[in-house]
């Protein structure tokens, strides 16, 4: 990716909840101008008026450019969906996203969207990243593998033992609150704390393998969405072993970096880079050379070990 803020982001020492470790990621000042995002950007997202599976409308009515989040996950429309890739939305404007389905059993009545409560989990995002790529390697679309992100919905819900009668990935977090309160309260405690002073992002690790990082470019932009980050990157129990090692996190943020991809103009404003190697897949999101956000995954915890 050749951007010298990724190649020299820092790490600070981790916090471990349920399992998983949470290493504070800074990153250097960067210029951007002011860019609003989450519940008080006042962003309004909705169907087209020829609902598309794999295409929701966003309108910005404010003065700001605001920034919709890779990973972010849209209740309510025609079913529940989940942002391709990351878009900053220009003031007073309106533009089509990328989306990928995460409720494949409803297709019903349109009803008012609203941000769930935590993202997508990271399984999912995964997946969605890693058929992005493809699509954009191959015919320069942010398409997604629809196939395969319900895949991972359905195997996440079974190894849970959650029912939903829509396939639906939001169900995970509501079942797993009510079945164990002291799980929820944990996850509940951290998503209310909030990030480190001057904290920028979060790299995620199941023991020793590094299973993320999500990074913004100022860290208001991280704060507005640390509740649903940390309740996304808890749903999933841990199982692989071993200290938690922020050698290995820089290593694979300076992979991410250095890596080479596919470049394309935003969906709004901004410059898109996509990355997808044997060893992870990710994007970041760049203004005038200073990144917005930036996210990426590894691939099976097995060959990272």
């Amino acid at each position: 990716m050749t951007n010298s803020q990724l190649e020299t982001v820092a790490i600070g020492s981790p916090i471990t909840r349920l399992g998983v470790s949470f290493f504070p990621v800074y990153l250097a000042a960067n210029g951007l101008p002011p860019i609003t995002t989450g519940e008080a950007s006042g962003l309004v997202i909705d169907e087209l008026d020829e609902a598309a599976v794999k295409t929701l409308r966003v309108r910005n009515p404010g003065d700001k450019p605001v920034l919709v989040v890779e990973g972010e996950h849209f209740i309510g429309g025609k079913q529940n969906r989940a942002l391709n890739a990351t878009v900053l939305v220009p003031a007073k404007a309106g533009l089509e996203i990328p989306v990928s389905c995460l409720e494949r059993g409803r297709w019903g009545r349109r009803q008012t969207y609203r941000r769930d409560e935590a993202f997508a989990p990271n399984r999912v995002r995964a997946a969605q990243q890693a058929g992005v790529a493809r699509s954009m390697r191959q015919r320069g679309s942010r398409e997604g593998d629809q196939s395969g992100v319900w895949h991972e919905v359905d195997a996440m819900l079974d190894d849970a033992s959650v029912e939903s009668p829509t396939g639906a990935a939001a169900e995970m977090r509501r079942e797993t609150y009510r079945r164990d309160r002291s799980r929820a309260q944990a996850i509940e405690k951290l998503a209310a704390g909030g990030p480190l002073p001057g904290q920028c992002g979060i790299a995620v690790t199941h023991g020793r393998w590094v299973q993320g990082m999500d990074l913004f470019g100022a860290p208001d932009l991280l704060a507005a969405h640390w509740p649903a980050l940390i309740r996304s990157y808890l749903l999933e129990s841990p199982d692989v072993e071993g200290r938690p090692s922020a050698t290995r996190v820089l290593e694979l943020a300076r992979r991410f970096a250095l890596a080479p991809g596919k470049e394309a103009p935003g969906v709004g404003l901004g410059v898109e880079r996509r990355v997808a190697d044997k060893r992870l897949v990710g994007q970041a999101l760049t203004l005038d050379g200073g990144v917005v956000h930036a996210a990426f995954f590894t691939h099976d915890p097995i060959n990272e070990m």
